[in-house]
């Protein structure tokens, strides 16, 4: 077992799941990371069986249309809140003993029409949290940051660093959310079979 504790965060960082906008994670050992602008990470971990998972949202709810229902889903806070607490569930964490930290909805490039997109998901992800009555631990939301998230499941701990918002950092998190927002546009090669 490793001693998460004794590790820089570099460190952590170099062993850790990455995760883009839409997706979530529950581990035990394996820490957990992601790259943060707008978009809402929240950390949900029941201490005394060690399990945590991670999330990452692009916006508090999607709309719902014949063509993208279920891409739309993929991306929204409501889904992935109910994703990422059922998994811990089903792994063996207890409701009540569920604690949360929430990070990110940085208002990264200002001026633009997102720019309160940062807000929206914020006030999602702690009306959610207030409304399933899990206790906010912890919260570094809102503010003209992006944010790089690490996370450590067996224990509950959070590291979380402002990046200044460089053109740079703007265009690779526009870049991230883009390319993951298209991929699930994209439909399988004939011949594939899909599982579900």
């Amino acid at each position: 077992m490793t001693d998460w504790d004794a590790l820089s965060p570099q460190e952590v960082e170099r062993l850790a799941r990455n995760i883009a906008p839409g997706e979530w994670a529950v581990e035990r050992q394996r820490p957990i990371s992601t790259l943060l602008g707008s978009c809402v990470a929240v950390c949900l971990f029941d201490p005394a069986t060690r399990l945590g998972g991670m999330n990452h949202f692009m916006l508090p709810t999607m709309r719902r249309d014949d063509h993208h229902a279920d891409d739309d889903m993929l991306l929204s806070g409501d889904y992935a809140m109910e994703a990422l607490l059922n998994g811990l569930l089903n792994q063996g964490a207890a409701r009540h003993r569920i604690q949360a930290k929430a990070f990110g909805g940085g208002t990264i490039i200002s001026g633009m029409a997102s720019a309160g997109i940062g807000n929206r998901n914020a006030d999602f992800a702690r009306e959610w949290l207030a409304r399933e009555r899990i206790e906010l631990l912890a919260a570094d939301l809102l503010g003209p940051w992006s944010r790089k998230l690490l996370f450590i499941p067996a224990t509950g701990t959070a590291w979380c660093k402002r990046l200044p918002t460089t053109m740079a950092t703007a265009q690779e998190i526009a870049r991230e959310e883009a390319n993951y927002a298209e991929s699930l546009q994209r439909k399988p090669p004939p011949g594939n079979i899909e599982l579900f």
